[in-house]
């Protein structure tokens, strides 16, 4: 039985130098592939290096909306964006999209950062990890603007009706360690909705650690508890759950060219 955690951090600084430990901690858990997500131009390029020098790893590169008027800031962004997304085994754009909740960056700087991001992954032929909090009106508008746009909405913790939304674009959903712990019924419901064919599993790591370990550094390993949860939850068998998960990330991701 073998898991894919489809977006968790590991080049964080919070890992030291423990990501050979975090990884074999990993793989004893079947969670024998992960995909290492860049939240800064900076932070994208440690991604890649530890997917470069990690089998068990791949990469994304991006600009969380939380960097965006750095980001921005930089003339050379775009261009640098596109460096690092054409590196080996960098397989998707982001993490990118828009957060309304704290406003770090301004919402006009978000949506200009989020374009950006859209535009160097069609053109790439790369599928975006999508980051939407308080902010769906004009996400969608933004996204609708474009099109032939494959990804993933990560971090999935609102209602069905933005699940529906999120379905009728064809992305997939990302759960993770929130359905845990989260006491919110309609995000339970939605989660339970989620057709098997559009799911992903994903930590978040180091953040959004699952009940029952809830105190503890998230890790790539707590995808197992995660799903343990949903299959649960959802009423599925955990290897049925498994497989079509790790179906779903080698499609979106195209992991099988290694």
């Amino acid at each position: 039985m073998e898991f894919i955690d489809t977006h968790c951090h590991l080049q964080f600084e919070k890992y030291g130098d423990r990501q050979a430990e975090v990884l074999t901690d990993a793989a004893r858990s079947g969670v024998k592939r992960l995909i290492s997500v860049g939240t800064t131009l900076d932070d994208s390029q440690a991604a890649a290096e530890l997917a470069r020098t990690q089998k068990a790893v791949w990469a994304t590169t991006g600009s969380h909306p939380h960097d965006a008027l750095k980001f921005l800031a930089n003339p050379n962004a775009r261009k640098e964006l596109k460096r690092l997304a054409q590196l080996p085994r960098v397989v998707a754009i982001g993490e990118t999209g828009l957060d309304f909740y704290k406003q770090i960056s301004a919402k006009d700087e978000q949506e200009r950062a989020l374009r950006a991001h859209i535009e160097v992954g069609l053109e790439l032929g790369l599928p975006l990890a999508f980051h939407v909090r308080d902010a769906w009106a004009d996400f969608w508008r933004v996204f609708d603007s474009f099109k032939g746009i494959e990804g993933v909405v990560h971090s999935f913790s609102t209602d069905s009706g933005h699940l529906d939304e999120i379905l009728s674009r064809g992305l997939y959903i990302g759960l993770n360690g929130i359905m845990t712990f989260t006491k919110d019924h309609n995000q339970l419901e939605a989660a339970r909705a989620v057709p098997l064919d559009k799911l992903l599993l994903e930590t978040d790591a180091p953040f959004l650690t699952p009940a029952p370990f809830r105190g503890q550094i998230c890790e790539p390993k707590h995808v197992l508890p995660i799903a343990e949860f949903l299959a649960e939850l959802r009423g599925e068998n955990l290897e049925e759950l498994a497989t079509a998960t790790t179906a779903n990330a080698v499609k979106l991701f195209n992991l099988d060219k290694g």
